[in-house]
């Protein structure tokens, strides 16, 4: 056999191999829209079919089916079918596999505006809310880009870029909406994402806007198969790659705008449909743009079908936006598990800081915490003017103290508890990115406890921290089997911490939607409130603070030999495997106290230790005294500012911490950028 005659034969069984894709494909999306139908309505298929052709309806039963079912199963096809298209266009200009409108923080800030003009210019929400949700996503994902740059996109950089930004997005949308919550209640069906509908409104609203998907389709692929050759590549062939690449991200930016606008945030299927598509065998750039875009239809129809079917088990609607995310968490778990285990390492360089600590460092740390505490219980913000700042300072009364004091204990416990879980595990894993937040632990414990309050019932101030510290387990052991296989790169250990977030917000959305008082309720806790916490709760944290706090200082041994090295701790006679076993189940305590007292609170275990080492604490032992007085300081000053700040509102403490904390990750991910 001649070599053309091979080439021949392996095009032949490619073209089939493409063709017999199609096919299945196609007969998967007619079985997807036929289960649909049948879960969403009570006529019969004979009965639908004449409808769609034309047949006037009559009964109740005919309009529901002409006026919910149909515009909701078409609106389905079509947002799944334009978020896969985006999500492979994106993947394919970055070549980063992780990308999709999700990483890059456009729902965030979709949500963000639309909570802002729902809080300051509620007449404008009903003409104008759509195109406000859509600059807030174009203005977010504007921002990703800038802070990982153009050498980040193909890799971690714009991932963990996304998330910081999805964070502090998160935290100030939350922080306005517990500061008016009647002005905002009606947007929580949105954030939850729902495709139900009664009308084709927004089917008509979204067609022509979508219209814009055909023209990407036939002008992208030549450019993006050029892409797939490396900038020299293809300028060699008359390809400039800025100017392409900027198109084709507006191009999908006002997409996945659109369909944001209309249905509202629903997560993963644009970042697991080109995954699956190149799994399943699509190679060519045109080819996986093509088959994204039917099987992100197939999958969204299956995945709103899962949402009807619940719907039906449960008292309230399941939004399309929670399914989705059960189903896609574990996938991005999946996917970035064989994509990232073997190439991405990244890891951020912290600020250089003192050779060692200072005795000045040592005499100030203590005295800047005395100094805030006073502030915390002294200060009166109704006295306070900027002409005789000091008459706001006096010694509160015995009411007022007896108020302050379990809050300003709260919030430096919580300092001290996240502070020392993420030095363990920044010491263990050898990466300054690692935090209870930031790999998830916060996050199954969040998880636990939500669930416990959707399912059980009961408050979720009540849930306790055994349940929390099972959630948080749960994350530990997820990690410590993923991470062996993938020796703990950063990238599958941050991204076990997206999925769960991602799952995270679509529960309480769900939550959210029913407008229940127990919805506020989780919404005042996810943010880290000191607000409920009594005296005696204060003093039984603090207890059990100061007791894992001392047993992490009896391991300081331990920490010095593993942050040297396995080899070096072996050669000491350190039992390696025990060692980590103990530090992390101690983190994980850690961890789960500070949750199910205070809720979660992210950055403030990532910033503690980073504080605590430009102070020159190099070892063990002074990182284990200086980040818990660091975390405390952070917290006690947040919870300070969250309370005078807007008096007599409030604004939670682990939200202020989280804007502080966000800012500074920022801040070490544009230094990576530009140094």
């Amino acid at each position: 056999m001649t070599a053309t005659a091979a080439l021949d034969r392996a095009g032949s069984a490619g073209l089939q191999a493409r063709v017999s894709r199609y096919i299945l494909v196609s007969l998967a999306l007619l079985a997807a829209l036929v289960i649909h139908l049948s879960l969403n309505s009570t006529l019969t298929l004979a009965d639908q079919w004449s409808l769609i052709l034309g047949r006037a309806p009559e009964t109740f039963e005919d309009f529901q089916f002409i006026y919910a079912a149909l515009p909701r199963v078409v609106l389905a096809m079509l947002v799944g079918a334009v978020m896969a298209l985006v999500g492979s266009l994106l993947q394919q200009v970055t070549q980063n596999p992780l990308l999709s409108p999700m990483t890059l923080g456009a729902s965030s800030g979709a949500w963000l505006a639309l909570v802002c003009v729902s809080i300051w210019a509620p007449e404008l929400k009903g003409s104008w809310g759509a195109w406000f949700a859509m600059g807030g996503a174009l203005v977010s994902v504007v921002i990703v880009l800038l802070i990982a740059g153009r050498s980040g996109l193909g890799g971690l950089p714009v991932i963990l870029a996304g998330m910081a930004t999805h964070i502090l997005m998160g935290a100030i949308a939350t922080t306005l909406v517990l500061l008016n919550q009647y002005a905002t209640e009606t947007l929580f069906i949105w954030g939850a994402g729902d495709l139900t509908q009664t009308d084709w409104t927004w089917v008509t609203w979204l067609l022509p806007k979508l219209s814009i998907a055909l023209l990407v389709l036939l002008v992208a692929p030549r450019p993006l198969t050029l892409l797939r050759l490396g900038d020299a590549g293809a300028g060699a062939r008359g390809l400039s790659t800025g100017p392409i690449i900027a198109v084709l991200l507006l191009l999908s930016l006002w997409l996945v705008a659109s369909a944001i606008t209309a249905v509202g945030v629903i997560s993963f299927i644009g970042l697991i449909t080109p995954n699956i598509a190149r799994a399943l065998g699509a190679r060519t750039a045109r080819d996986e743009l093509h088959f994204s875009l039917l099987l992100g239809a197939v999958l969204l129809l299956l995945t709103d079908s899962v949402a009807v079917q619940a719907s039906s088990w449960f008292p309230d609607l399941v939004p399309s936006g929670t399914a989705a995310a059960l189903v896609g968490a574990p996938a991005l778990i999946w996917f970035a598990r064989r994509k990232l285990s073997a190439r991405d390492q990244t890891a951020l360089q912290l600020p250089e800081g003192a050779a060692r600590v200072g005795r000045r460092v040592w005499l100030l740390a203590p005295a800047t915490l005395v100094v805030l505490v006073l502030l915390t219980l002294c200060f009166k913000p109704d006295a306070f003017a900027w002409t005789q700042p000091w008459a706001a300072l006096r010694w509160p009364s015995e009411l007022v103290l007896s108020l302050r004091w379990p809050r300003v204990l709260t919030a430096a416990c919580a300092g001290v508890g996240m502070a020392v879980a993420g030095l363990i595990l920044q010491r263990l894993i050898r990466n300054p990115l690692a935090s209870p937040d930031i790999l998830g632990m916060s996050a199954g414990a969040t998880l636990a406890l939500v669930l416990y309050t959707v399912f059980v019932g009961g408050s979720i101030h009540e849930a306790g921290p055994v349940l929390a510290f099972a959630g948080s387990g749960g994350v530990l052991a997820l990690l410590l089997l993923l991470g062996r296989r993938t020796h703990y790169a950063p990238g599958i250990m941050i991204l076990v911490g997206i999925s769960l977030g991602a799952l995270i917000e679509a529960i309480v959305h769900f939550v959210l939607a029913k407008g229940s008082d127990q919805a506020f309720a989780i919404l005042g806790w996810l943010s880290g409130s000191t607000y409920r916490v009594s005296d005696t709760k204060a003093l039984l944290f603090a207890g059990g603070t100061v007791a894992l706090f001392l047993l992490a200082l009896t391991t300081s041994r331990w920490l010095t030999l593993i942050s040297a090295g396995d080899h070096v701790a072996l050669a000491r006679g350190l039992n390696t495997g025990r060692a980590r076993l103990v530090l992390l189940i101690l983190a994980c305590a850690l961890c789960a106290l500070v949750t199910a007292i205070m809720g979660p609170i992210a950055f403030v275990g990532l910033l503690a230790p980073h504080v605590a080492t430009l102070m020159g604490a190099r070892k063990v032992w002074p990182q284990l005294w200086l980040a818990p007085l660091a975390g405390m300081v952070l917290m006690i000053f947040s919870d300070w500012l969250g309370w005078a700040l807007l008096y007599p509102k409030q604004m939670p403490a682990g939200t202020i911490a989280a804007i502080l904390g966000g800012s500074y990750f920022i801040f070490l991910l544009t230094r990576r950028r530009l140094g």
